[in-house]
Protein backbone atom coordinates (compact mmCIF):
# COMPACT_ATOMS: atom_id res chain seq x y z
CA UNK A 1 0.00 0.00 0.00
CA UNK A 2 2.42 2.68 -1.19
CA UNK A 3 1.37 5.91 -2.90
CA UNK A 4 1.88 4.46 -6.37
CA UNK A 5 -0.44 1.53 -5.70
CA UNK A 6 -3.06 3.80 -4.14
CA UNK A 7 -3.09 6.10 -7.18
CA UNK A 8 -3.36 3.22 -9.65
CA UNK A 9 -5.96 1.35 -7.61
CA UNK A 10 -7.97 4.48 -6.84
CA UNK A 11 -8.21 5.46 -10.51
CA UNK A 12 -9.13 1.89 -11.49
CA UNK A 13 -11.84 1.67 -8.85
CA UNK A 14 -13.37 5.02 -9.86
CA UNK A 15 -13.44 3.83 -13.47
CA UNK A 16 -15.12 0.59 -12.38
CA UNK A 17 -17.76 2.55 -10.47
CA UNK A 18 -18.56 4.74 -13.47
CA UNK A 19 -18.80 1.72 -15.77
CA UNK A 20 -20.83 -0.40 -13.37
CA UNK A 21 -23.25 2.29 -12.21
CA UNK A 22 -23.61 4.18 -15.44
CA UNK A 23 -23.29 1.93 -18.44
CA UNK A 24 -23.90 -1.70 -17.41
CA UNK A 25 -21.21 -2.65 -19.89
CA UNK A 26 -19.26 -5.26 -17.97
CA UNK A 27 -16.19 -3.06 -18.38
CA UNK A 28 -15.98 -2.67 -14.60
CA UNK A 29 -13.74 -5.74 -14.63
CA UNK A 30 -11.06 -3.50 -16.13
CA UNK A 31 -10.22 -2.51 -12.55
CA UNK A 32 -9.28 -6.10 -11.68
CA UNK A 33 -7.26 -6.35 -14.89
CA UNK A 34 -5.38 -3.13 -14.05
CA UNK A 35 -4.67 -4.30 -10.50
CA UNK A 36 -3.44 -7.63 -11.89
CA UNK A 37 -0.65 -5.67 -13.55
CA UNK A 38 0.79 -4.64 -10.19
CA UNK A 39 -0.28 -7.44 -7.81
CA UNK A 40 -0.91 -11.22 -8.08
CA UNK A 41 -4.19 -11.83 -10.01
CA UNK A 42 -5.90 -13.66 -7.15
CA UNK A 43 -5.14 -10.76 -4.85
CA UNK A 44 -6.57 -8.33 -7.41
CA UNK A 45 -9.81 -10.34 -7.54
CA UNK A 46 -10.00 -10.44 -3.74
CA UNK A 47 -9.51 -6.70 -3.43
CA UNK A 48 -12.16 -5.90 -6.02
CA UNK A 49 -15.06 -8.10 -4.84
CA UNK A 50 -16.03 -6.10 -1.72
CA UNK A 51 -15.63 -2.86 -3.69
CA UNK A 52 -17.90 -4.15 -6.45
CA UNK A 53 -20.44 -5.14 -3.81
CA UNK A 54 -20.26 -1.65 -2.34
CA UNK A 55 -20.91 -0.20 -5.80
CA UNK A 56 -23.86 -2.60 -6.20
CA UNK A 57 -25.39 -1.42 -2.93
CA UNK A 58 -24.90 2.24 -3.85
CA UNK A 59 -26.41 1.72 -7.30
CA UNK A 60 -29.52 -0.31 -6.47
CA UNK A 61 -31.57 2.62 -5.20
CA UNK A 62 -31.40 4.86 -8.32
CA UNK A 63 -32.55 1.94 -10.49
CA UNK A 64 -34.94 0.34 -7.99
CA UNK A 65 -37.67 -1.77 -9.68
CA UNK A 66 -36.71 -0.53 -13.16
CA UNK A 67 -35.32 -3.96 -14.02
CA UNK A 68 -36.79 -6.85 -16.00
CA UNK A 69 -37.63 -9.20 -13.13
CA UNK A 70 -37.96 -12.50 -14.99
CA UNK A 71 -34.77 -11.97 -16.99
CA UNK A 72 -32.87 -11.07 -13.82
CA UNK A 73 -34.22 -14.14 -12.02
CA UNK A 74 -33.14 -16.47 -14.85
CA UNK A 75 -29.60 -15.07 -14.97
CA UNK A 76 -29.19 -15.15 -11.19
CA UNK A 77 -30.44 -18.73 -10.73
CA UNK A 78 -28.36 -20.10 -13.61
CA UNK A 79 -25.40 -17.99 -12.53
CA UNK A 80 -25.00 -19.99 -9.31
CA UNK A 81 -23.70 -23.21 -10.97
CA UNK A 82 -21.46 -20.96 -13.07
CA UNK A 83 -19.91 -19.62 -9.85
CA UNK A 84 -19.33 -23.22 -8.70
CA UNK A 85 -17.58 -24.05 -11.99
CA UNK A 86 -15.48 -20.90 -11.63
CA UNK A 87 -14.40 -21.96 -8.14
CA UNK A 88 -13.37 -25.40 -9.40
CA UNK A 89 -11.36 -23.84 -12.22
CA UNK A 90 -9.68 -21.36 -9.88
CA UNK A 91 -8.45 -24.21 -7.66
CA UNK A 92 -6.38 -25.70 -10.50
CA UNK A 93 -5.25 -22.47 -12.22
CA UNK A 94 -1.93 -20.80 -11.43
CA UNK A 95 -1.21 -17.05 -11.50
CA UNK A 96 0.02 -17.04 -15.11
CA UNK A 97 -3.06 -18.93 -16.30
CA UNK A 98 -5.25 -16.33 -14.62
CA UNK A 99 -3.25 -13.50 -16.22
CA UNK A 100 -3.71 -15.11 -19.64
CA UNK A 101 -7.42 -15.63 -19.08
CA UNK A 102 -8.11 -12.15 -17.72
CA UNK A 103 -6.06 -10.60 -20.53
CA UNK A 104 -7.84 -12.66 -23.19
CA UNK A 105 -11.25 -11.72 -21.78
CA UNK A 106 -10.27 -8.04 -21.87
CA UNK A 107 -9.22 -8.18 -25.52
CA UNK A 108 -12.22 -10.32 -26.56
CA UNK A 109 -14.52 -7.87 -24.78
CA UNK A 110 -13.19 -5.04 -26.95
CA UNK A 111 -13.59 -7.12 -30.13
CA UNK A 112 -17.13 -8.10 -29.11
CA UNK A 113 -18.16 -4.49 -28.45
CA UNK A 114 -16.60 -3.13 -31.66
CA UNK A 115 -18.23 -5.81 -33.83
CA UNK A 116 -21.53 -5.27 -32.04
CA UNK A 117 -21.46 -1.53 -32.64
CA UNK A 118 -20.54 -2.00 -36.30
CA UNK A 119 -23.79 -3.90 -36.85
CA UNK A 120 -21.99 -7.05 -37.98
CA UNK A 121 -22.91 -9.03 -34.87
CA UNK A 122 -26.18 -10.85 -35.55
CA UNK A 123 -28.83 -10.23 -32.93
CA UNK A 124 -31.81 -12.54 -32.69
CA UNK A 125 -35.00 -11.02 -34.06
CA UNK A 126 -36.97 -12.79 -31.35
CA UNK A 127 -36.10 -12.78 -27.65
CA UNK A 128 -33.81 -15.63 -26.57
CA UNK A 129 -35.60 -18.41 -24.73
CA UNK A 130 -35.04 -19.83 -21.24
CA UNK A 131 -32.48 -22.42 -22.41
CA UNK A 132 -30.32 -19.78 -24.06
CA UNK A 133 -30.73 -17.52 -21.04
CA UNK A 134 -29.67 -20.33 -18.71
CA UNK A 135 -26.56 -21.04 -20.81
CA UNK A 136 -25.48 -17.41 -20.72
CA UNK A 137 -26.36 -17.28 -17.04
CA UNK A 138 -23.91 -20.11 -16.31
CA UNK A 139 -21.29 -18.33 -18.42
CA UNK A 140 -22.01 -15.12 -16.53
CA UNK A 141 -21.40 -16.80 -13.17
CA UNK A 142 -18.21 -18.51 -14.39
CA UNK A 143 -16.56 -15.43 -15.91
CA UNK A 144 -17.70 -13.29 -13.00
CA UNK A 145 -15.97 -15.62 -10.53
CA UNK A 146 -12.62 -15.87 -12.30
CA UNK A 147 -12.27 -12.26 -13.50
CA UNK A 148 -15.31 -10.16 -12.42
CA UNK A 149 -16.12 -10.12 -16.14
CA UNK A 150 -19.63 -11.55 -16.27
CA UNK A 151 -21.06 -8.49 -18.03
CA UNK A 152 -20.52 -9.53 -21.67
CA UNK A 153 -22.21 -12.92 -21.22
CA UNK A 154 -25.17 -11.35 -19.43
CA UNK A 155 -25.38 -8.68 -22.14
CA UNK A 156 -25.76 -11.25 -24.94
CA UNK A 157 -28.95 -12.55 -23.33
CA UNK A 158 -30.31 -9.23 -22.08
CA UNK A 159 -29.83 -7.43 -25.40
CA UNK A 160 -31.80 -10.17 -27.17
CA UNK A 161 -34.77 -9.15 -25.00
CA UNK A 162 -34.66 -5.62 -26.49
CA UNK A 163 -34.72 -3.71 -23.18
CA UNK A 164 -34.62 0.08 -22.90
CA UNK A 165 -31.36 1.73 -21.84
CA UNK A 166 -32.32 2.23 -18.20
CA UNK A 167 -34.17 -1.11 -18.04
CA UNK A 168 -31.01 -2.88 -19.24
CA UNK A 169 -28.82 -1.02 -16.77
CA UNK A 170 -31.16 -1.74 -13.84
CA UNK A 171 -31.32 -5.46 -14.68
CA UNK A 172 -27.52 -5.66 -14.88
CA UNK A 173 -27.19 -3.96 -11.49
CA UNK A 174 -29.60 -6.43 -9.85
CA UNK A 175 -28.01 -9.52 -11.45
CA UNK A 176 -24.47 -8.70 -10.36
CA UNK A 177 -25.57 -7.54 -6.91
CA UNK A 178 -26.90 -11.09 -6.38
CA UNK A 179 -24.05 -12.97 -8.09
CA UNK A 180 -21.40 -11.03 -6.16
CA UNK A 181 -23.10 -12.02 -2.90
CA UNK A 182 -22.98 -15.69 -4.00
CA UNK A 183 -19.23 -15.34 -4.67
CA UNK A 184 -18.46 -14.20 -1.12
CA UNK A 185 -18.47 -17.66 0.50
CA UNK A 186 -16.14 -19.44 -1.98
CA UNK A 187 -13.86 -16.38 -2.15
CA UNK A 188 -13.52 -16.42 1.65
CA UNK A 189 -12.99 -20.19 1.96
CA UNK A 190 -10.44 -20.21 -0.85
CA UNK A 191 -8.50 -17.31 0.64
CA UNK A 192 -9.06 -15.04 -2.35
CA UNK A 193 -9.85 -12.22 0.01
CA UNK A 194 -8.51 -11.95 3.53
CA UNK A 195 -8.34 -9.55 6.44
CA UNK A 196 -5.44 -7.79 4.71
CA UNK A 197 -7.35 -7.27 1.46
CA UNK A 198 -10.30 -5.92 3.46
CA UNK A 199 -7.98 -3.32 4.99
CA UNK A 200 -7.06 -2.22 1.48
CA UNK A 201 -10.77 -2.10 0.62
CA UNK A 202 -11.43 0.31 3.48
CA UNK A 203 -8.93 2.73 1.97
CA UNK A 204 -10.40 2.34 -1.51
CA UNK A 205 -14.07 2.48 -0.47
CA UNK A 206 -14.38 6.28 -1.01
CA UNK A 207 -13.14 5.82 -4.58
CA UNK A 208 -15.80 3.12 -5.16
CA UNK A 209 -18.62 5.30 -3.83
CA UNK A 210 -17.45 8.32 -5.82
CA UNK A 211 -17.24 6.23 -8.99
CA UNK A 212 -20.75 4.81 -8.46
CA UNK A 213 -22.19 8.29 -7.85
CA UNK A 214 -20.41 9.63 -10.93
CA UNK A 215 -21.64 6.68 -13.00
CA UNK A 216 -25.31 7.30 -12.19
CA UNK A 217 -24.88 10.95 -13.22
CA UNK A 218 -22.99 9.95 -16.37
CA UNK A 219 -25.74 7.50 -17.36
CA UNK A 220 -28.06 10.41 -18.05
CA UNK A 221 -25.51 13.00 -19.22
CA UNK A 222 -22.58 11.47 -21.14
CA UNK A 223 -22.52 9.79 -24.54
CA UNK A 224 -21.68 6.10 -24.44
CA UNK A 225 -19.43 6.65 -27.48
CA UNK A 226 -17.08 8.89 -25.48
CA UNK A 227 -16.96 6.54 -22.49
CA UNK A 228 -16.37 3.39 -24.50
CA UNK A 229 -13.70 5.02 -26.65
CA UNK A 230 -11.57 5.34 -23.54
CA UNK A 231 -12.64 1.90 -22.31
CA UNK A 232 -11.53 0.13 -25.48
CA UNK A 233 -8.07 1.70 -25.44
CA UNK A 234 -7.61 0.93 -21.74
CA UNK A 235 -8.76 -2.69 -21.98
CA UNK A 236 -6.74 -3.43 -25.11
CA UNK A 237 -3.51 -2.15 -23.57
CA UNK A 238 -4.17 -3.87 -20.24
CA UNK A 239 -5.24 -7.15 -21.84
CA UNK A 240 -2.19 -7.33 -24.11
CA UNK A 241 0.13 -6.62 -21.18
CA UNK A 242 -1.46 -9.38 -19.07
CA UNK A 243 -1.23 -11.87 -21.94
CA UNK A 244 2.43 -10.98 -22.41
CA UNK A 245 3.13 -11.37 -18.68
CA UNK A 246 1.30 -14.71 -18.59
CA UNK A 247 3.28 -16.06 -21.52
CA UNK A 248 6.68 -14.81 -20.38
Amino acid sequence: MDLGFLLIAGAAVVFAGVSKAGFGSGAAFAAAAILALVVEPGLALGIMLPLLMLMDAATLRPYWKRWRREDARLLIISGVPGVVLGALFYKVADADTLRLLIGAIAVLFVIYRIIGRSGRLPIAQRPMGAVGGAFFGVLTGFTSFISHAGGPAAAVYLLSQKPGKTEYQATSVLVFWAINIVKVVPYAFMGIFTLETLKVDLMLAPFALFGAWLGVKAHFLISERVFFGLTYVLLTATGCKLIWDGLT
